[in-house]
């Protein structure tokens, strides 16, 4: 059984439209990408390990993170928000979003509430946007 650590969707497209659908609507929701991790490409390069196709994307939306920061200095340490796409054994493109609420239930500030429930709106429209 799969353990849910966020918002999560399948859809019926290949991995690198998947990856695009994704950036693009996390876009409109005002998140920007800042990293990218190619799981794959990585572990067969340092372990020479073979993997299914993988990637990390840290999503950042610049206003909420500034909110985050300025409340709450070390949550840098839980930015950006995580999203990975990667191809299921079926062939079917998975999209998982953390759940920003779960991460801040590790940070013991109520004003964090707020930007954490603002930050899950727009990841949800994001899930939303990629069903449609």
């Amino acid at each position: 059984m799969t353990q849910e650590y966020g918002l999560r969707t399948t859809l019926d497209v290949p991995y690198e439209t998947a990856i695009e659908k994704t950036t693009a609507a996390l876009k409109v929701e005002g998140f920007g990408i800042l990293t990218e991790i190619d799981v794959k490409a990585t572990l067969k390069k340092k372990l020479d390990a073979d993997f299914r196709p993988y990637i990390i994307l840290g999503a950042c939306n610049p206003n909420l993170a500034h909110q985050a920061l300025q409340t709450e200095l070390e949550l840098g340490l839980l930015l950006p928000c995580n999203v990975i796409v990667y191809e299921s054994d079926e062939g079917q493109s998975i999209v998982s979003v953390v759940d920003p609420i779960m991460m801040m239930g590790v940070v013991e500030n109520e004003a964090l509430a707020i930007v954490a429930n603002e930050a899950k709106a727009r990841l949800q429209r994001v899930i939303t946007a990629l069903n449609n």
